[in-house]
């Protein structure tokens, strides 16, 4: 009987040995749990922080992506706006070229008309002036021969006018250079006869000049 209870307190011993070490690998099992628990707490508190700001920040692009999105409509409606008035500006000055053109078109229509008709007038006037210019030289030729006939009527009728103020008889008709000589008992005169607006020549007036100077000689040759 203490045999057996021997026994049976040595199976006791050894399984409370057994007890406490399965204890204390529990216990360690266990503070290992929890110090990976309260890692596991930790890193979910760093991952909730995380999230946190994730999402903050997430928050915060959204407003900043709102705002742009604001901001790049309101540049678009600006921008649309911009162009049609620009659209609008280039198709009035496009349809103000086009009247400008024809109204250019039609300038040099007219323009041509008139450089025509200017011409076909211009031609006339021409044709007109070598004729009015053949005309008075026809006039100016035929008034300059009445003038020379009529100076020479002038020039042989002149001695037999009122306005000679030389006896006849005392004159002698030489016609070039000088029309007449006078010897009258007091003096020798040379007399041009000019009828009209005519002008002595070149040499009459020289000889005048001479006459005016005293450069009149006299100068007797006898022939053997």
């Amino acid at each position: 009987m203490d045999v057996l209870i021997g026994i049976l307190l040595f199976c006791s011993i050894i399984c409370v040995i057994y007890l406490v070490r399965d204890i204390q690998k529990l216990n360690k099992v266990s503070r290992k749990y929890q110090s990976n628990a309260d890692n596991l707490s930790i890193v979910n508190t760093n991952l909730e922080n995380q999230l946190n700001e994730l999402r903050n920040s997430s928050h915060r692009h959204e407003s900043s992506l709102s705002s742009l999105n604001n901001r790049l409509l309101e540049q678009k409606t600006s921008h649309d706006s911009r162009e049609s008035h620009l659209q609008k500006t280039i198709s009035g000055l496009q349809e103000a070229l086009s009247v400008e053109q024809k109204n250019i078109t039609v300038r040099e229509l007219e323009l041509r008309t008139k450089e025509t008709k200017l011409e076909k007038n211009l031609t006339e006037v021409q044709k007109n002036l070598e004729e009015e210019t053949e005309s008075r030289k026809k006039v100016l030729s035929q008034k300059k021969s009445s003038e020379v006939r009529l100076g020479h009527i002038a020039e042989t009728l002149a001695p037999f006018l009122d306005q000679f103020d030389f006896d006849p008889e005392n004159c002698t008709f030489l016609g070039k250079p000088i029309d007449y000589i006078s010897f009258d008992d007091d003096a020798v005169t040379l007399i041009e006869i000019k009828s009209g607006k005519s002008q002595l020549n070149a040499k009459q007036r020289h000889i005048r000049d001479l006459v005016k100077n005293n450069q009149v000689n006299w100068k007797e040759i006898r022939i053997q």
